[in-house]
């Protein structure tokens, strides 16, 4: 009524409404809400691990070296592709879900049993479970929603699963904190314990994608078929070196923008509110706006100019750390940085899972995140003596232009995108 109506006014203007545009059905609205779901799913047991243990740990009297080393039962994040190939072969992408949360509730219960002071050898067996079975949740659930999605869907879905992904980091790295604070750490643990509890029995209830997957009748079938349809894939070699290169300047740069605010004299709290908490709302709305417009643009276009807005981000941190002190400017920097951030993630992301089979998908994306995760562990050794050696100005300067190599490549993406046609899809 409303669009009928102003397109018979002077200004000839027409209005489409934008809610149907981006969720043309209602099939389509619930696919997005079960992504944002098991996304905030996957990510809350990620941040209690990398985000509240640190602090759980160094608060008890455990020392920094100990509390680094915990990094080590993290690697289940980047070798989840070794045990990936059951998750394809055994039972529903469902099953897995909801065992693996039913698990983490438990495990995560567990830690009021035993204490940092007492029991070191219990609380490493415990960070190894919950590392473990969180890893196996992502495998399961990246593949559910790549089943789930058609290729017209990623772009915005990507976006939300960034969005939702970052609300549950802030939910598990600061809420779960800030609950410990003021009842103590026991109750923090309950409260997370039956949170995922919950969740485990709403992801119960997760529909059953229109997807009917191929036959596993051997190890070949499970572990070797996932790969060799990988390696056939046409520009296979360009396509894992566009992985490796798309977000190194991004992530060359990012272990070292909290130490740069720290040796700038900003307070904790200053750092904990800006970069901490503003940055990822700025990196939720520049993954929802990436979202949409990968969706209107296509995933060659979004990682262009997305890409190209990352990069040049990282400019804006080198200009600044070439200036005085200015705090104006150091929010500013720290807005672009997390914005385009978010704008960059989601076309990605998007790649990735147009990338694998759906029969496959499990292991399949699982090997293209660990090439990610390779990269980002890499990039990040190295960082600090970049850094160190050059000086913050340069080296974020360094940054951008390592993210350059990465659109030499583009030209494969594109056509690995337009041929890429799985029996499977």
């Amino acid at each position: 009524m409303l669009e009928g109506g102003l397109q018979g006014a002077p200004c000839n203007l027409r209005v489409t409404p934008l809610i149907p545009k981006l969720f043309p059905s209602r099939v389509t609205q619930t696919a997005f809400l079960w992504v944002g779901i098991l996304y905030f799913a996957e990510g809350f047991p990620f941040g209690l691990f990398f985000d509240a243990m640190p602090v759980y740990f160094r608060l008890h009297g455990v020392s920094l070296h100990e509390i680094g080393l915990m990094s080590a039962a993290g690697l289940a994040w980047t070798f989840k592709v070794f045990w990936a190939p059951a998750v394809d072969a055994i039972g529903q992408r469902r099953s897995w879900i909801v065992s693996c949360q039913c698990l983490l509730a438990l495990c995560t219960a567990a830690f009021i049993a035993v204490h940092p002071e007492s029991s070191m050898p219990a609380i490493w067996a415990l960070l190894v479970v919950l590392a473990v079975l969180s890893a196996t949740q992502d495998i399961a659930i990246d593949a559910y929603t790549i089943e789930l999605l058609d290729e017209k869907q990623l772009g915005i879905a990507n976006g939300i699963r960034v969005a939702a992904y970052r609300v549950a980091l802030i939910g598990s790295g600061g809420l779960f904190i800030v609950v410990a604070g003021l009842t103590g750490w026991n109750w923090a643990f309950l409260g997370a314990a039956a949170m995922i509890g919950v969740y485990a029995v709403v992801c119960s209830r997760a529909p059953t994608p229109q997807f009917t997957r191929r036959q596993v009748n051997t190890v070949t079938d499970a572990v070797v078929a996932p790969f060799r349809q990988l390696s056939t894939m046409p520009g296979f070699v360009f396509v894992v070196l566009f992985i490796l290169a798309f977000k190194l300047g991004d992530m060359a740069m990012g272990p070292m923008v909290k130490p740069f605010w720290v040796d700038r004299e900003f307070t904790p709290i200053q750092i904990g509110l800006v970069p901490g908490t503003i940055g990822v709302v700025c990196t939720i709305v520049g993954a929802m706006i990436g979202g949409v417009y990968t969706s209107r643009w296509g995933i060659f276009t979004a990682l262009w100019v997305f890409g190209l807005l990352q990069a040049v981000s990282n400019l804006v941190y080198a200009g600044v750390a070439a200036m005085p002190a200015s705090v104006s400017l150091m929010y500013v920097a720290s807005v672009v940085e997390s914005f385009t951030a978010g704008l960059g993630t989601t076309p990605f992301m998007a790649l990735l899972m147009r990338l694998c089979d759906k029969s496959h998908a499990a292991t399949q994306f699982a090997l293209l995140s660990a090439l990610f995760g390779f990269s980002r562990s890499i990039s990040g050794m190295f960082s600090g003596w970049g850094a160190e050696s050059l000086g913050y100005s340069t080296y974020f300067a360094l940054t951008f232009f390592i993210a350059l190599p990465a659109f030499a490549l583009l030209p494969w993406i594109r056509h690995a995108l337009e041929e890429r046609q799985w029996p499977g899809n």
